[in-house]
């Protein structure tokens, strides 16, 4: 199998790839019926304050909430993404947990709107779960702490979380691709790669082709030694890497592009003529593969260069204040309070779907006595009945 054949088998493929049609039809469809869900909400909260008397202001007209549109979701929700990679950071994780913190942040609000539940308090249990996910866990006691909040706080929406996740926590980044193709490149520029089976050249040849390719503007002179060709490779390295921690995380790289296409583009974005060199000793020149390669990797650029790199400038903080004040009025009255719905559904696992819990740990429980009271006969032999 190729490393595209695995791809494909993997949940992010499957679950998490869409077209860019379709993940706007599943945008519109999560604000709408959230949406319909706050005014239902917030109609039974009337009626129950009138008593029963039509949800109307004194003029008569119908006193409906304001909800956020779709693209007021996005914005919030790339907001809340970005305070997630900052979130990180001050806890000082690895990359890998930023990156599948804040993708898992993004999965959860495509069919979850920031209405029903705020991003505030899924972020931080988005970030709990990527440092468990990629095997770098921390108790949840010690991110509390730095996080000056309550351990309730971080576990009351974990399983909410896992839902809107559908159950599936691995994410496939861009990195080790970057890694890899990078290594490669160092070796062409030591006269020590290997092209493609097609290209049939020597590693003496491939790095003289290396030598020969386009200089960028803001080079001073063109590569004349492998040591040239490192310091080149180098840089192109640490922006390529810079955007797959920025703009790729924060825009929709993820749902619509591959790992290898997201870090070819960015590499095809800092130092074209060294990522044009690097596919052509994978794909012939003349073949139709590499043409809609190109494209695919222009497309995925374009997302990159138009995406936001870190933090708001003054009109985004404006227009984020706007809508956050907005968010405020239309949040769903009845999903507001995680942590007692948490409680409540421990106290009564009847309420939202979780009917027979109590009764299933009792059997549980009882089968784990009857198991351990069988194991204590096995050992010291059944009781010394009394004689008659």
């Amino acid at each position: 199998m190729t490393e595209d054949d695995f791809y494909r088998t993997s949940t992010q493929y499957r679950l998490w790839s869409f077209t860019p049609e379709s993940l706007a039809s599943i945008r519109a469809t999560t604000n709408a019926a959230a949406a319909d869900g706050v005014k239902a909400a917030f109609r039974s909260l009337r009626s129950g304050q009138n008593d029963g008397k039509t949800d109307r202001d004194d003029d008569g007209s119908d006193n409906e909430v304001d909800c956020l549109t779709i693209e007021e979701e996005q914005k919030i929700v790339g907001a809340f993404a970005s305070e997630t990679m900052d979130l990180v950071d001050f806890c000082n994780y690895p990359t890998n947990v930023k990156a599948t913190a804040v993708q898992y942040l993004k999965r959860f609000y495509l069919t979850n709107s920031p209405m029903t539940y705020h991003p505030k308090e899924i972020e931080r249990t988005a970030v709990f779960l990527a440092t468990k996910a990629e095997d770098s866990f921390h108790h949840v006691k010690s991110l509390a702490e730095k996080l000056d909040v309550s351990t309730e706080a971080i576990l009351a929406p974990e399983f909410l979380l896992t839902q809107g996740l559908r159950f599936t926590f691995d994410v496939r980044h861009p990195f080790r691709g970057l890694e890899g193709g990078f290594m490669e490149l160092r070796a062409y520029a030591n006269g020590k790669g290997q092209g493609g089976p097609l290209l049939g050249k020597s590693a003496k040849a491939i790095r003289e082709d290396m030598l020969q390719i386009d200089t960028l503007p803001r080079m001073a002179a063109k590569p004349k030694t492998s040591r040239d060709l490192i310091a080149r490779i180098e840089g192109a390295h640490h922006e390529s890497k810079q955007l797959l921690k920025t703009s790729a995380l924060l825009s929709d790289a993820y749902f619509l592009y591959t790992p290898s296409q997201i870090w070819l583009s960015a590499l095809l974005l800092v130092d074209e003529p060294l990522a044009r060199f690097y596919i052509n000793t994978k794909i012939s020149p003349e073949s139709d593969i590499k043409v809609r390669l190109i494209t695919v990797l222009q497309e995925c650029g374009h997302l990159l260069r138009s995406s936001r790199t870190g933090q708001p400038d003054s009109e985004e903080k404006k227009e984020l204040k706007r809508i956050n004040k907005k968010l405020a009025r239309c949040r769903n009255p009845q999903k507001m309070d995680l942590v007692g719905m948490n409680k409540a559904q421990k106290r009564d696992p009847s309420r939202n779907g979780g009917e027979g819990l109590d009764e299933n740990v009792a059997k549980k429980r009882k089968l784990e006595r009857a198991q351990s009271m069988k194991e204590g006969e096995d050992l010291f032999g059944p009781s010394i009945q009394k004689a008659g």
